[in-house]
Protein backbone atom coordinates (compact mmCIF):
# COMPACT_ATOMS: atom_id res chain seq x y z
CA UNK A 1 0.00 0.00 0.00
CA UNK A 2 0.91 3.58 -0.50
CA UNK A 3 1.01 5.95 2.45
CA UNK A 4 0.79 9.71 2.37
CA UNK A 5 1.55 12.41 5.39
CA UNK A 6 1.14 15.28 5.26
CA UNK A 7 3.56 18.07 6.67
CA UNK A 8 7.10 19.03 6.88
CA UNK A 9 8.47 19.04 10.53
CA UNK A 10 10.13 16.08 12.74
CA UNK A 11 6.79 14.51 14.07
CA UNK A 12 6.17 14.19 10.33
CA UNK A 13 9.69 12.66 9.66
CA UNK A 14 9.04 10.38 12.69
CA UNK A 15 6.23 9.20 11.53
CA UNK A 16 7.52 8.66 7.89
CA UNK A 17 10.25 6.67 9.34
CA UNK A 18 7.67 4.55 11.33
CA UNK A 19 5.18 3.66 8.68
CA UNK A 20 7.64 2.57 5.86
CA UNK A 21 8.90 -0.40 8.96
CA UNK A 22 5.57 -1.50 7.72
CA UNK A 23 5.82 -4.57 5.88
CA UNK A 24 2.41 -3.85 4.43
CA UNK A 25 3.91 -0.27 2.92
CA UNK A 26 5.08 -0.25 -0.63
CA UNK A 27 6.02 3.58 -1.02
CA UNK A 28 5.80 6.69 1.26
CA UNK A 29 4.77 10.10 0.44
CA UNK A 30 5.52 13.22 2.35
CA UNK A 31 3.66 17.03 1.39
CA UNK A 32 5.71 18.90 1.57
CA UNK A 33 8.84 17.11 3.72
CA UNK A 34 12.16 18.09 4.49
CA UNK A 35 15.92 17.70 3.51
CA UNK A 36 15.65 14.78 5.85
CA UNK A 37 12.21 13.29 5.01
CA UNK A 38 13.41 13.16 1.27
CA UNK A 39 15.88 10.84 1.59
CA UNK A 40 13.37 8.19 3.18
CA UNK A 41 9.93 9.44 0.89
CA UNK A 42 8.76 11.15 -2.10
CA UNK A 43 8.15 14.77 -1.19
CA UNK A 44 5.53 16.21 -3.05
CA UNK A 45 5.30 20.11 -2.93
CA UNK A 46 2.13 21.69 -1.04
CA UNK A 47 0.86 24.44 0.97
CA UNK A 48 -0.61 23.20 4.05
CA UNK A 49 -2.36 26.47 4.54
CA UNK A 50 -4.82 25.57 1.87
CA UNK A 51 -7.21 22.81 1.47
CA UNK A 52 -7.27 22.86 -2.55
CA UNK A 53 -3.41 22.77 -2.27
CA UNK A 54 -3.32 19.59 0.29
CA UNK A 55 -6.21 17.82 -2.04
CA UNK A 56 -3.91 18.33 -5.18
CA UNK A 57 -1.06 16.39 -2.93
CA UNK A 58 -3.54 13.52 -2.40
CA UNK A 59 -4.66 13.07 -5.61
CA UNK A 60 -1.01 13.15 -7.15
CA UNK A 61 0.28 10.49 -4.57
CA UNK A 62 -2.74 8.77 -5.25
CA UNK A 63 -2.58 6.97 -1.29
CA UNK A 64 -4.19 4.26 0.40
CA UNK A 65 -3.89 5.66 3.28
CA UNK A 66 -3.21 9.68 3.97
CA UNK A 67 -2.16 10.61 7.66
CA UNK A 68 -2.78 14.55 8.44
CA UNK A 69 0.42 15.73 10.76
CA UNK A 70 -0.27 19.27 11.75
CA UNK A 71 -2.59 21.25 12.71
CA UNK A 72 -3.70 23.63 10.16
CA UNK A 73 -4.89 20.79 7.83
CA UNK A 74 -7.07 19.42 10.29
CA UNK A 75 -8.74 22.71 10.97
CA UNK A 76 -9.21 23.85 7.07
CA UNK A 77 -11.12 20.31 7.41
CA UNK A 78 -8.80 17.97 5.48
CA UNK A 79 -10.13 15.56 6.86
CA UNK A 80 -13.48 15.84 5.90
CA UNK A 81 -12.73 16.86 2.65
CA UNK A 82 -10.34 13.54 1.85
CA UNK A 83 -13.70 11.12 3.30
CA UNK A 84 -15.71 13.10 0.95
CA UNK A 85 -13.85 12.11 -2.09
CA UNK A 86 -13.22 7.82 -0.79
CA UNK A 87 -9.97 8.38 0.34
CA UNK A 88 -8.82 6.66 3.50
CA UNK A 89 -7.46 9.35 6.19
CA UNK A 90 -5.83 9.32 9.79
CA UNK A 91 -7.55 12.29 11.84
CA UNK A 92 -10.25 14.09 13.30
CA UNK A 93 -12.63 16.00 11.23
CA UNK A 94 -12.91 20.02 11.57
CA UNK A 95 -15.67 20.25 13.77
CA UNK A 96 -13.85 17.61 16.30
CA UNK A 97 -10.59 19.27 15.80
CA UNK A 98 -12.32 22.21 17.15
CA UNK A 99 -11.09 20.84 20.76
CA UNK A 100 -7.42 22.13 19.72
CA UNK A 101 -8.63 24.95 17.18
CA UNK A 102 -10.57 26.75 19.79
CA UNK A 103 -9.95 27.16 23.33
CA UNK A 104 -12.77 28.73 24.16
CA UNK A 105 -14.39 25.69 22.74
CA UNK A 106 -12.44 23.24 24.62
CA UNK A 107 -12.90 24.68 27.83
CA UNK A 108 -16.82 24.99 27.62
CA UNK A 109 -16.65 20.96 26.48
CA UNK A 110 -14.60 19.94 29.39
CA UNK A 111 -16.53 22.25 31.63
CA UNK A 112 -20.08 20.40 30.50
CA UNK A 113 -18.28 16.99 30.45
CA UNK A 114 -16.54 17.04 33.79
CA UNK A 115 -13.20 16.81 32.78
CA UNK A 116 -10.91 18.18 35.55
CA UNK A 117 -9.53 21.23 34.05
CA UNK A 118 -8.39 25.28 35.54
CA UNK A 119 -11.07 27.52 36.33
CA UNK A 120 -11.29 30.24 33.35
CA UNK A 121 -12.55 33.09 32.20
CA UNK A 122 -13.27 33.81 28.46
CA UNK A 123 -12.86 37.92 27.38
CA UNK A 124 -14.32 39.53 24.21
CA UNK A 125 -13.40 42.87 24.78
CA UNK A 126 -10.68 45.50 26.25
CA UNK A 127 -13.63 46.32 28.51
CA UNK A 128 -14.48 43.45 29.88
CA UNK A 129 -10.67 42.52 31.27
CA UNK A 130 -10.87 44.14 34.62
CA UNK A 131 -13.54 42.47 35.76
CA UNK A 132 -12.30 39.07 34.58
CA UNK A 133 -9.30 39.32 36.90
CA UNK A 134 -11.17 39.77 39.68
CA UNK A 135 -11.81 36.17 39.74
CA UNK A 136 -7.57 35.44 39.76
CA UNK A 137 -4.92 35.52 41.62
CA UNK A 138 -1.01 36.09 40.05
CA UNK A 139 0.50 34.52 38.35
CA UNK A 140 -2.55 34.65 35.82
CA UNK A 141 -2.23 32.19 32.52
CA UNK A 142 -3.66 33.85 29.30
CA UNK A 143 -4.48 32.43 26.85
CA UNK A 144 -5.82 33.14 22.57
CA UNK A 145 -8.60 31.40 21.66
CA UNK A 146 -7.27 30.30 18.35
CA UNK A 147 -4.14 28.64 16.63
CA UNK A 148 -1.28 30.56 16.73
CA UNK A 149 1.69 28.65 16.32
CA UNK A 150 3.27 28.10 20.27
CA UNK A 151 2.95 31.97 20.86
CA UNK A 152 -0.86 31.82 21.90
CA UNK A 153 -0.40 30.93 26.08
CA UNK A 154 1.38 33.20 28.10
CA UNK A 155 2.10 33.18 32.41
CA UNK A 156 1.53 36.67 33.36
CA UNK A 157 3.31 37.35 36.79
CA UNK A 158 0.78 39.80 37.76
CA UNK A 159 -2.76 41.14 37.28
CA UNK A 160 -0.88 44.55 34.96
CA UNK A 161 0.83 42.55 32.97
CA UNK A 162 -1.83 39.78 31.85
CA UNK A 163 -4.12 42.94 31.36
CA UNK A 164 -1.73 44.10 28.93
CA UNK A 165 -1.04 40.86 27.45
CA UNK A 166 -4.85 40.23 27.12
CA UNK A 167 -5.41 43.97 25.44
CA UNK A 168 -2.83 43.11 23.08
CA UNK A 169 -4.03 40.01 21.57
CA UNK A 170 -7.96 41.12 21.50
CA UNK A 171 -6.23 44.16 19.91
CA UNK A 172 -4.52 41.87 16.87
CA UNK A 173 -0.77 41.11 18.08
CA UNK A 174 -1.96 37.51 16.93
CA UNK A 175 -4.19 38.45 14.25
CA UNK A 176 -7.53 36.29 14.29
CA UNK A 177 -6.36 33.45 16.89
CA UNK A 178 -6.44 36.62 19.71
CA UNK A 179 -10.07 37.67 18.99
CA UNK A 180 -10.70 35.88 22.31
CA UNK A 181 -9.06 35.68 25.00
CA UNK A 182 -9.18 33.14 28.32
CA UNK A 183 -7.83 33.80 31.36
CA UNK A 184 -7.02 30.64 33.75
CA UNK A 185 -5.76 30.04 36.56
CA UNK A 186 -2.45 28.88 37.33
CA UNK A 187 -1.70 25.26 37.70
CA UNK A 188 1.03 23.70 39.59
CA UNK A 189 2.79 20.55 39.00
CA UNK A 190 4.60 18.59 36.52
CA UNK A 191 3.29 18.54 32.68
CA UNK A 192 2.80 14.91 31.14
CA UNK A 193 1.86 14.18 27.49
CA UNK A 194 -0.72 11.54 27.23
CA UNK A 195 -1.67 10.27 23.84
CA UNK A 196 -4.15 7.92 23.11
CA UNK A 197 -6.00 6.56 19.80
CA UNK A 198 -9.51 6.62 19.34
CA UNK A 199 -12.15 5.49 16.81
CA UNK A 200 -14.81 7.43 17.95
CA UNK A 201 -16.34 5.37 20.65
CA UNK A 202 -13.06 3.10 21.75
CA UNK A 203 -9.30 4.52 23.16
CA UNK A 204 -6.13 3.18 22.89
CA UNK A 205 -3.64 4.61 24.94
CA UNK A 206 0.16 5.83 23.59
CA UNK A 207 3.10 5.54 26.26
CA UNK A 208 3.36 8.94 27.94
CA UNK A 209 6.33 11.59 26.75
CA UNK A 210 7.48 14.80 28.91
CA UNK A 211 8.13 17.69 27.03
CA UNK A 212 10.95 20.78 27.51
CA UNK A 213 9.09 24.03 26.41
CA UNK A 214 11.55 26.68 27.80
CA UNK A 215 14.06 27.43 25.35
CA UNK A 216 17.00 27.45 28.30
CA UNK A 217 18.50 24.55 30.57
CA UNK A 218 16.48 24.67 34.13
CA UNK A 219 13.17 25.92 32.33
CA UNK A 220 14.19 29.01 31.98
CA UNK A 221 14.02 31.25 29.19
CA UNK A 222 10.87 32.45 26.72
CA UNK A 223 8.13 28.95 25.54
CA UNK A 224 8.96 27.37 22.14
CA UNK A 225 7.40 24.34 20.30
CA UNK A 226 9.90 22.20 22.31
CA UNK A 227 13.24 21.87 22.91
CA UNK A 228 13.37 18.06 23.54
CA UNK A 229 11.48 14.94 25.41
CA UNK A 230 11.77 11.87 26.91
CA UNK A 231 9.27 9.16 27.49
CA UNK A 232 10.15 6.31 30.14
CA UNK A 233 7.55 3.45 31.17
CA UNK A 234 7.29 5.12 35.02
CA UNK A 235 6.17 8.90 33.91
CA UNK A 236 2.49 7.22 34.33
CA UNK A 237 1.81 3.30 35.91
CA UNK A 238 -0.95 1.51 35.45
CA UNK A 239 -3.08 2.98 38.07
CA UNK A 240 -2.90 6.53 36.83
CA UNK A 241 -3.24 5.35 33.11
CA UNK A 242 -6.62 3.53 34.16
CA UNK A 243 -7.92 6.71 36.18
CA UNK A 244 -7.13 9.31 33.12
CA UNK A 245 -8.68 6.72 30.79
CA UNK A 246 -12.05 6.52 32.83
CA UNK A 247 -11.59 10.66 33.76
CA UNK A 248 -10.21 12.49 30.67
CA UNK A 249 -10.19 10.05 27.79
CA UNK A 250 -13.28 8.45 27.52
CA UNK A 251 -15.35 11.23 28.78
CA UNK A 252 -13.77 13.49 25.86
CA UNK A 253 -14.48 10.60 23.19
CA UNK A 254 -18.23 10.04 24.69
CA UNK A 255 -18.98 13.52 24.91
CA UNK A 256 -17.57 14.38 21.56
CA UNK A 257 -19.94 11.47 20.02
CA UNK A 258 -23.05 12.70 21.94
CA UNK A 259 -22.24 16.04 20.55
CA UNK A 260 -22.62 14.93 17.36
CA UNK A 261 -18.94 15.43 16.35
CA UNK A 262 -17.10 11.50 17.13
CA UNK A 263 -13.87 11.89 17.10
CA UNK A 264 -11.29 9.70 15.63
CA UNK A 265 -7.38 9.72 15.11
CA UNK A 266 -4.83 11.07 17.77
CA UNK A 267 -5.64 12.85 20.83
CA UNK A 268 -2.82 14.87 22.53
CA UNK A 269 -4.10 15.61 26.51
CA UNK A 270 -1.00 18.33 27.99
CA UNK A 271 -2.03 17.67 31.73
CA UNK A 272 -0.41 18.76 35.09
CA UNK A 273 -0.11 16.35 37.82
CA UNK A 274 -1.34 18.84 40.58
CA UNK A 275 -1.76 18.05 44.20
CA UNK A 276 -5.47 18.21 43.34
CA UNK A 277 -4.92 15.06 40.97
CA UNK A 278 -4.45 15.69 37.26
CA UNK A 279 -5.66 18.42 35.36
CA UNK A 280 -5.72 19.16 31.26
CA UNK A 281 -3.92 21.83 30.40
CA UNK A 282 -5.34 21.49 26.58
CA UNK A 283 -5.85 19.20 23.96
CA UNK A 284 -3.92 18.84 20.83
CA UNK A 285 -6.00 16.79 18.14
CA UNK A 286 -2.01 15.48 16.61
CA UNK A 287 1.13 14.04 17.58
CA UNK A 288 3.10 16.00 19.81
CA UNK A 289 6.55 17.67 18.45
CA UNK A 290 8.58 16.68 19.79
CA UNK A 291 7.20 13.88 22.04
CA UNK A 292 6.42 11.98 18.25
CA UNK A 293 10.01 10.94 18.08
CA UNK A 294 10.66 9.56 21.57
CA UNK A 295 7.51 7.79 21.64
CA UNK A 296 7.83 6.26 18.34
CA UNK A 297 11.28 5.16 18.88
CA UNK A 298 9.64 2.67 21.71
CA UNK A 299 7.05 1.29 19.29
CA UNK A 300 7.37 -2.61 17.93
CA UNK A 301 4.19 -2.66 16.35
CA UNK A 302 2.85 -1.96 13.42
CA UNK A 303 1.79 1.88 12.97
CA UNK A 304 -0.25 1.16 10.01
CA UNK A 305 -2.30 -1.61 11.58
CA UNK A 306 -3.20 1.07 14.50
CA UNK A 307 -4.24 3.92 12.30
CA UNK A 308 -6.63 1.09 10.18
CA UNK A 309 -8.12 0.05 13.59
CA UNK A 310 -8.86 3.80 13.99
CA UNK A 311 -10.55 4.50 10.54
CA UNK A 312 -12.34 1.48 10.34
CA UNK A 313 -13.54 1.49 14.11
CA UNK A 314 -11.69 -1.90 15.64
CA UNK A 315 -9.16 0.11 17.73
CA UNK A 316 -8.14 -2.59 20.67
CA UNK A 317 -5.58 -2.04 23.90
CA UNK A 318 -4.02 -4.41 21.94
CA UNK A 319 -2.91 -2.74 19.20
CA UNK A 320 0.06 -1.29 20.23
CA UNK A 321 3.31 -2.99 21.80
CA UNK A 322 5.92 -0.88 23.32
CA UNK A 323 9.38 -1.72 24.20
CA UNK A 324 10.19 -0.98 28.30
CA UNK A 325 13.56 1.08 27.22
CA UNK A 326 13.50 4.50 27.55
CA UNK A 327 14.12 7.08 24.78
CA UNK A 328 14.95 11.01 24.32
CA UNK A 329 14.86 12.92 22.01
CA UNK A 330 17.11 16.21 22.11
CA UNK A 331 16.03 19.73 19.49
CA UNK A 332 18.87 21.30 17.59
CA UNK A 333 17.63 25.09 16.99
CA UNK A 334 18.36 27.48 15.04
CA UNK A 335 20.11 31.04 15.86
CA UNK A 336 17.94 33.33 16.86
CA UNK A 337 15.07 30.95 17.70
CA UNK A 338 12.27 31.39 19.55
CA UNK A 339 12.77 34.37 17.89
CA UNK A 340 13.20 34.91 13.79
CA UNK A 341 15.85 31.67 12.85
CA UNK A 342 18.84 32.16 11.04
CA UNK A 343 18.68 30.21 7.66
CA UNK A 344 20.83 28.62 4.90
CA UNK A 345 23.72 27.69 7.86
CA UNK A 346 24.91 23.87 6.40
CA UNK A 347 25.00 21.49 8.85
CA UNK A 348 27.71 19.19 9.26
CA UNK A 349 28.15 15.37 11.29
CA UNK A 350 24.77 14.16 10.20
CA UNK A 351 26.01 10.88 8.55
CA UNK A 352 28.34 10.30 11.65
CA UNK A 353 25.67 10.75 14.62
CA UNK A 354 23.20 8.96 11.99
CA UNK A 355 25.31 5.98 12.21
CA UNK A 356 25.36 5.52 16.29
CA UNK A 357 23.50 2.87 17.61
CA UNK A 358 20.32 3.20 18.98
CA UNK A 359 20.14 7.13 17.42
CA UNK A 360 17.92 8.54 14.76
CA UNK A 361 18.42 12.01 13.78
CA UNK A 362 14.96 13.51 12.93
CA UNK A 363 14.60 16.91 10.55
CA UNK A 364 12.14 19.95 11.27
CA UNK A 365 13.40 23.03 9.67
CA UNK A 366 15.95 21.38 7.07
CA UNK A 367 16.36 22.03 3.51
CA UNK A 368 18.84 20.74 0.48
CA UNK A 369 20.64 24.18 -0.72
CA UNK A 370 23.27 23.49 -3.40
CA UNK A 371 22.96 19.81 -2.71
CA UNK A 372 24.00 20.67 1.13
CA UNK A 373 21.57 19.99 3.97
CA UNK A 374 20.94 23.78 5.40
CA UNK A 375 18.73 25.11 8.21
CA UNK A 376 15.82 26.13 7.50
CA UNK A 377 13.07 26.78 10.43
CA UNK A 378 13.68 27.34 14.40
CA UNK A 379 13.46 23.68 15.46
CA UNK A 380 16.34 22.23 12.88
CA UNK A 381 16.94 18.63 13.99
CA UNK A 382 15.59 16.19 16.58
CA UNK A 383 18.21 13.89 17.80
CA UNK A 384 16.80 10.51 19.41
CA UNK A 385 17.86 7.83 21.34
CA UNK A 386 17.06 4.77 22.89
CA UNK A 387 18.87 2.46 25.45
CA UNK A 388 17.80 0.11 28.45
CA UNK A 389 18.00 3.15 31.27
CA UNK A 390 17.42 6.83 30.79
CA UNK A 391 20.45 7.71 32.15
CA UNK A 392 22.34 5.53 29.13
CA UNK A 393 19.58 6.87 26.81
CA UNK A 394 20.15 10.99 27.56
CA UNK A 395 24.53 9.99 27.33
CA UNK A 396 23.49 8.84 23.65
CA UNK A 397 21.52 11.32 22.52
CA UNK A 398 24.00 13.77 23.71
CA UNK A 399 27.20 12.26 22.09
CA UNK A 400 24.92 12.23 18.75
CA UNK A 401 24.50 15.45 19.71
CA UNK A 402 28.03 16.47 19.65
CA UNK A 403 29.04 15.33 16.33
CA UNK A 404 26.45 17.88 14.96
CA UNK A 405 27.18 21.47 14.11
CA UNK A 406 25.54 24.58 12.61
CA UNK A 407 26.78 28.20 13.17
CA UNK A 408 24.07 29.58 15.30
CA UNK A 409 23.33 25.73 16.97
CA UNK A 410 21.28 25.84 20.62
CA UNK A 411 19.83 23.44 22.53
CA UNK A 412 18.98 22.26 26.17
CA UNK A 413 21.88 20.28 27.71
CA UNK A 414 19.05 19.16 30.36
CA UNK A 415 16.66 17.09 29.09
CA UNK A 416 14.87 14.87 31.07
CA UNK A 417 16.71 16.44 34.00
CA UNK A 418 13.38 16.15 36.49
CA UNK A 419 13.20 12.28 36.05
CA UNK A 420 17.59 12.18 36.41
CA UNK A 421 16.88 13.64 39.61
CA UNK A 422 14.47 11.32 40.81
Amino acid sequence: MKVLVLGGGGREHALVWKLKQSPRVTEVFCAPGNAGIAQEATCLPCDLNRLDSIVEATLKAAPDLVVVGPEVPLMLGTVDELRRRGIPVFGPTQAAAQLESSKAFSKAFMTRHRIPTALYVQVHQASEIKAALANFSAPIVVKADGLAAGKGVVIAATKEEAAQVAADMLNGSLGEAGKHVLFEEHLVGEEISFLLISDGERVAPLVAAQDHKRIGDGDTGPNTGGMGAYSISTLVDDNMRDWLLRHVAQPVIDGMAAEGMPYTGILYAGLMMTARGPMVLEFNCRFGDPETQPILMRLESDLVEAFEASIEGRISDGVFHWTPDPSVCVVLAAGGYPGTPEKGKEIHGLDTAAAMAGVKVFHAGTAMKDGKIVTAGGRVLGVTARATSLEAAVTRAYEAVGKIHFDGMQYRTDIAHRRLKK
